[in-house]
């Protein structure tokens, strides 16, 4: 029989969400435990890659509350102002930081440099034990904790507290085996992501842009790149993939026009098939479903990362009001109230 482990909360799933709510809990006398089926440095991984990741206004303020935000600004381009419109359509939208009496609308930044900043806060928090590489086989509830089974370089391995947080993406382990019920869309569409040099300097812009085939988006990011996210049909996937970088950026260019001039360059190309998944109730007896465990969104909107940031702000709220009234941290009471929160 495994030897169990005891911890006051396990976060199963080390990408950007899990991590930033370990973070977020360090140094408040909780002992922490993060299972990633990933080595501990390992950044080559999906959740660490170079996509952009748009963070809001409001994610800046929680990261801020993080004391991380200082380390997070150094590789970020602020958005200063929006423009939307529509190919062959007359007229655009246009939203500026200056009349939201804000600094910048939001923050560009990639994964992999955010990811990279977590990970170094990490390090020096002492009450978090990372568990890696390790896979989840099984997850069960009791009365008074919740047990998590693990294989762990092929030996198994138990881990138990009062309370398992599930971070582990959108193809989440902990959603399928407690069957939690989702709602979910196929697009049957996919985005596109690169890196473009334009030959205009892009001024903090971000671009939206709607075409007939699917929405395309340009965010601002340091040295005058942008990130594109163009969204394909799935069957017009392999066609614009095969294209080489100029016929790939000719294509684009047509689409998006010349606002920006003509596009120089472009990066490493990626895609994502795309899919709308939300799970009808986020919690279990003693766990919580968090970030795109619960919920992904279409790229273009740019706020997936967003919502599992509030979703980790929520959570830290509750765990730790109840924490300093001496309550239990996963009893329903406390699940709920942070269901609701995540909710309004």
């Amino acid at each position: 029989m495994a030897d169990i482990k005891n911890f006051d909360l396990i976060i199963i799933g080390g990408g950007l969400v899990g991590v930033s709510l370990a973070v977020a809990l360090s140094d408040q006398n909780l002992k922490i435990g993060i299972v990633e089926e990933f080595e501990k440095e390992d950044l080559k991984r999906s959740s660490y890659d170079d996509k952009a990741i748009a963070l809001a206004f409001g994610t800046r303020r929680i990261f801020e509350g993080m004391q991380i935000w200082e380390n997070i600004m150094q590789d970020v381009e602020p958005i200063h102002s929006i423009h939307v419109s529509d190919k062959g359509n007359f007229g655009f939208t246009h939203i500026d930081a200056r009349d939201e009496n804000v600094p910048a609308l939001g923050y560009v930044t990639s994964a992999n440099e955010l990811g990279k900043c977590l990970l170094s806060k990490l390090k020096n928090c002492k009450d978090i034990e990372i568990v890696a590489p390790a896979k989840v086989t099984d997850v069960n509830s009791n009365a008074e904790s919740v047990e998590v089974s693990l294989d762990k370089n092929g030996k198994e391995c138990k881990l138990s507290a009062p309370l398992a947080i599930a971070a582990d993406g959108g193809k989440s382990f902990v959603r399928e085996a407690l069957c939690i019920p989702t709602k979910k869309k196929e697009y049957k569409q996919t985005a596109i992501v690169a890196n473009l040099t334009p030959s205009k300097n892009h001024k903090n812009v971000a671009y939206e842009r709607f075409t007939k085939n699917g929405p395309l988006a340009l965010l601002p990011m340091k040295e005058n790149k942008c990130a594109m996210v163009w969204i394909v049909k799935d069957k017009d996937v392999e066609e614009v993939m095969l294209k080489d970088d100029q016929q790939f950026i000719d294509s684009f260019q047509d689409k998006f026009g010349f606002r920006l001039g003509r596009f120089l360059k472009v990066g490493k190309r990626t895609n994502y098939p795309l899919s709308l998944l939300r799970v009808k109730k986020s919690i279990g007896d003693r766990i919580v479903i968090i970030g795109n465990a619960a919920h992904t969104l279409h790229p273009v909107a740019g706020q997936g990362f967003n919502l599992g940031i509030r979703d980790v702000s929520a959570l830290v709220d509750v765990i730790l009001q109840r924490k300093e009234g001496g309550l239990d941290i996963g009893s329903k009471i406390v699940l709920e109230r942070d269901e609701k929160m995540r909710h309004v």
